[in-house]
C-alpha cells in the first residue's frame, strides 16, 4: 500500500495536478466568501461564522474530488497497466487503499489552509474571539468525512469506463444524488411519514447534523459505512476486470 500511495502522491505532485486542485479550491471559496458581493460573502454577512464556508465547500469538492480521483483506475485499465499492478506482491485492498489515501491527502492538503479562515474569524468577531470553536472544528470533521466518501466514490467510478471523462461524470452524478438527491425528494412530501427517514439516506443530512458541532456516532458510521461500500464494490470492479 505505501509504494502505491508514494506512486499516486509522486503521479499528482509531479504534474499540474495537485497544485491546481489546491488552487482551484482555494480560490473559488476565497472569491465567493471575501471576494464577490452577494449572499456567501462573510464581510457583508453581518456575522462573524464560517457557515458560508462549510456550505459551499460540499459543492466545490462535488465538482473537484471526481476530477482527481477520475485517472485511478481508469489511466491504469486504459493503458493495460492494471494487469501489471496485479502481479505486484500486493493485494487489491492495498491497490484500492493506497489509491484511495493518495488522493484523500491530497484533498486534505486542499482543506488545511482554510484553517487561516477561522483565525479571520476569531479577528472579526465582537468581541475579538467570539467565534463557536465546537461547531466550526466539528463542521471541519463533518467536511473530511463527506471528503472522504466524495473520494470512495471517484475512487470507484474510474474503474467503470477507460475514459476519464465519463469517469468524472460518473462520479459527480453519484456525489450529487448521494448529497442531496435523498433530500431533494422528501422535499416533495410523497412519502408522507417516510420522507425524514428518506431525507436520512442523504449525506447532506448527516453532514449538517455534524456542522452543528455535536459529533454523532450514528454520522460518523454512516460516512464509515458509504465509503467502505464503495471501496467493496471497487474491489470486486477491479478483481473481475478482464
Amino acid at each position: 500500500m505505501k509504494s502505491i500511495l508514494i506512486k499516486e502522491l509522486n503521479s499528482f505532485f509531479s504534474s499540474p495536478i495537485a497544485y491546481l486542485v489546491i488552487a482551484v479550491y482555494l480560490l473559488v471559496n476565497g472569491l465567493f466568501l471575501w471576494v464577490f458581493e452577494g449572499d456567501f460573502n462573510i464581510l457583508h454577512a453581518g456575522f462573524a461564522d464560517l457557515n458560508n464556508y462549510f456550505f459551499l465547500a460540499p459543492w466545490i469538492f462535488i465538482f473537484l474530488i471526481p476530477a482527481i480521483t477520475m485517472r485511478s483506475f481508469s489511466d491504469e485499465i486504459n493503458t493495460g497497466t492494471i494487469e501489471i499492478l496485479k502481479t505486484k506482491p500486493i493485494t487489491t485492498w492495498q491497490l484500492i487503499l493506497g489509491k484511495f489515501t493518495g488522493s484523500f491527502l491530497l484533498v486534505i492538503l486542499a482543506i488545511l489552509p482554510t484553517l487561516i479562515y477561522v483565525y479571520s474569524i476569531y479577528k472579526l468577531g465582537n468581541p475579538v474571539g467570539n467565534i463557536k470553536f465546537g461547531t466550526t472544528f466539528g463542521s471541519f470533521i463533518g467536511l473530511l468525512f463527506l471528503a472522504g466518501t466524495y473520494t470512495s466514490i471517484g475512487v470507484f467510478s474510474s474503474t467503470i469506463s477507460k475514459n476519464q471523462i465519463v469517469s468524472f461524470i460518473i462520479a459527480v452524478f453519484i456525489s450529487f444524488f448521494l448529497f442531496y438527491g435523498f433530500e431533494a425528494l422528501a422535499n416533495y412530501n410523497l412519502f408522507g411519514n417516510l420522507d425524514y427517514t428518506l431525507q436520512n439516506f442523504g449525506m447532506s443530512a448527516h453532514y449538517n447534523s455534524i456542522s452543528k458541532g455535536v459529533i454523532d456516532t450514528r454520522d460518523l458510521i454512516y460516512f464509515a459505512s458509504i465509503t467502505f461500500f464503495f471501496l467493496l464494490i471497487t474491489n470486486y470492479r477491479i478483481q473481475h476486470e478482464e
